[in-house]
């Protein structure tokens, strides 16, 4: 299994066609399986779920993803990671899938301190906010996958130091509630860097998906034709 860092903003039509390809070869037995940690330059992903009436104010490009779940930001200062496994070899649940991702994020927020939860009626991995008020909670990390051929894409992203304003133009993830907002590391007083987030991930992502190979860091180009797989499912965190 591969861990991939690229350094640089990625755009969201080059990332998706990077993990398409990506993913029909690892079905197909030609790759490796391939966790890559990036970052996207300021835009908005529509999920297969995703609500019109949702977008506020399009102050960024809105991509159709895939992937399921709503509406979600994705820009610098937070950390996308496109997960791309195998699940004929791990085991064809996409649920158990999901929450293994959720486990790994709250077990790398545990690790900065910060004590974060899964929600079973709201998408994400959350924090407690009662200096806001009683049953405040703001959402720190977003899930959202896609599976073809019992292989995984799309995955999950942390906000480290994003500009919050930016979720201002969509309703993220269709939670509308005042109480309900979000939050990143920073705001949360946690003074760490994107590097030092993606060396506690790896060392939580191990116990719960396995060893990955040494770290590459740099631009990723796709080399690779992309092929449409004969079926797919899209799926949102619990």
């Amino acid at each position: 299994m591969e861990w991939r860092v690229t350094d640089s903003p990625v755009s969201y039509k080059e990332a998706v066609a990077t993990m398409e390809a990506r993913a029909v070869e690892i079905a197909a037995g030609q790759a490796a399986e391939l966790v890559w940690l990036l970052e996207h330059p300021p835009l908005y992903t529509a999920g297969t779920s995703a609500n019109s009436g949702d977008v506020i104010e399009a102050r960024f490009p809105i991509y159709e993803s895939g992937r399921g779940g709503q509406l979600t930001y994705h820009g610098p200062g937070q950390r996308v990671a496109y997960v791309m496994l195998d699940l004929r070899r791990r085991g064809p649940d996409v649920r158990r899938f999901v929450a293994t991702l959720e486990e790994w994020i709250i077990r790398t927020l545990a690790a900065l301190d910060v004590h974060a939860e899964r929600r079973e009626d709201r998408i994400g991995v959350w924090v407690r906010r009662p200096e806001k008020g009683e049953g405040y909670e703001d959402k720190i990390a977003a899930i959202g996958i896609r599976v073809k051929q019992w292989v995984t894409l799309h995955g999950m992203a942390l906000n480290v130091r994003p500009d919050l304003s930016h979720f201002s133009g969509i309703v993220p993830c269709g939670v509308g509630e005042k109480r309900y907002a979000v939050t990143s590391l920073s705001d949360l007083g946690i003074p760490v860097s994107m590097a030092e987030v993606d060396i506690i991930l790896r060392r939580e992502f191990t116990p719960l998906f396995g060893l990955t190979t040494d770290q590459i860091v740099g631009r990723t180009s796709n080399n690779s034709c992309s092929a449409t797989s004969e079926r797919s499912v899209s799926v949102p965190s619990r």
